[in-house]
């Protein structure tokens, strides 16, 4: 089986930053990035990176793509063009699924390469390559898709790669992948959103939220742009659970209505054993 040697990373954002901290001391790995100051960025880090495609994708064995979905299929076209390896696996790290393997699809056969999906559930309200760290990946689940039949020595090479980096993989198919993550990723930052908009409606509240409003509200501080393109893009798979939402909001409105304690303490003893299932954090 074939060993990765060799890793072109595009983008140079906090994951595409920690997946080359972390493989750097067992693999060639060159970070791609379109501006200067990124580049300088990591190269202070300790990383190599370049803004020369030709520069990034030459003998690679693994390519990760590291940028919006809306952007991955001319990047790749663009890699292809600068000399991409034909024998490359190619790679992402999206929160959606189904898009990627539509919009790469085309390219991908048409050069004769094999693309499996990558989404390492790890990352943090905030951005950019300065806030990269070795230890990212370290007991995250890592969600693979392999809804175009790529070879099975490929998926193991894939896997032992995510696992090598401290991930617990799981391999699903791009729709299951999508209708899971709006549920236990997309709906919660929605949640986080709203909590901001409805308990910050006088902006000034903000010096009195303790605890509870920190942590109930910690991811609507992301990139509203980059959230803004993976709610859009998941929009089929997030709508049911926002409409659940609703339905949950109107019953505890009725409950307070109508002042029913038992009730009450019966819909809080009940999101109580949910949320207890979520495991412990684990110190990274």
């Amino acid at each position: 089986m074939r060993e990765i040697k060799n890793i072109a990373i595009i983008g140079g954002g906090l994951l595409g930053g920690s997946i080359a901290l972390a493989v750097a001391h067992h693999a060639n790995v060159r970070i791609w990035a379109r501006r200067t100051e990124t580049v300088f960025c990591a190269e202070a880090m300790g990383l190599s990176a370049t803004i020369e495609l030709s520069d990034a994708v030459a003998d690679a064995d693994l390519l990760i793509l590291c940028v919006p979905v809306g952007a991955m299929a001319k990047i790749l076209n663009d890699a292809i063009d600068a000399g991409l390896p034909a024998d490359c696996l190619i790679t992402d790290v999206g929160s959606v699924k189904r898009m990627p393997h539509e919009a790469l699809r085309e390219v991908v056969r048409g050069a004769g390469m094999n693309f499996i999906g990558s989404h390492p559930m790890a990352g943090g309200e905030k951005g950019g390559i300065e806030q990269a760290r070795a230890n990212l990946f370290h007991h995250a689940a890592c969600l693979l898709t392999n809804d175009d039949d790529v070879v099975s020595d490929q998926a193991i090479i894939l896997e032992n790669f995510w696992n090598r980096l401290g991930c617990n993989t799981s391999w699903m198919t791009a729709q299951e992948h999508d209708e899971l993550v709006a549920r236990v990723s997309h709906f919660p930052h929605l949640l986080a959103a709203v909590g901001a908009m409805v308990a910050l409606k006088n902006p000034d509240s903000a010096v009195f939220g303790g605890g509870g409003l920190r942590d109930t509200t910690r991811v609507a501080s992301g990139n509203p742009d980059m959230w803004a393109e993976i709610l859009c893009e998941n929009r089929d798979a997030i709508l049911p659970p926002l409409r659940e939402s609703i339905k949950e909001m109107r019953e505890m409105l009725e409950i307070l209505e109508s002042a029913d304690h038992e009730r009450a303490c019966e819909w809080l003893s009940e999101a109580k054993r949910r949320r207890d299932l979520i495991p412990s954090p684990i110190s990274r």
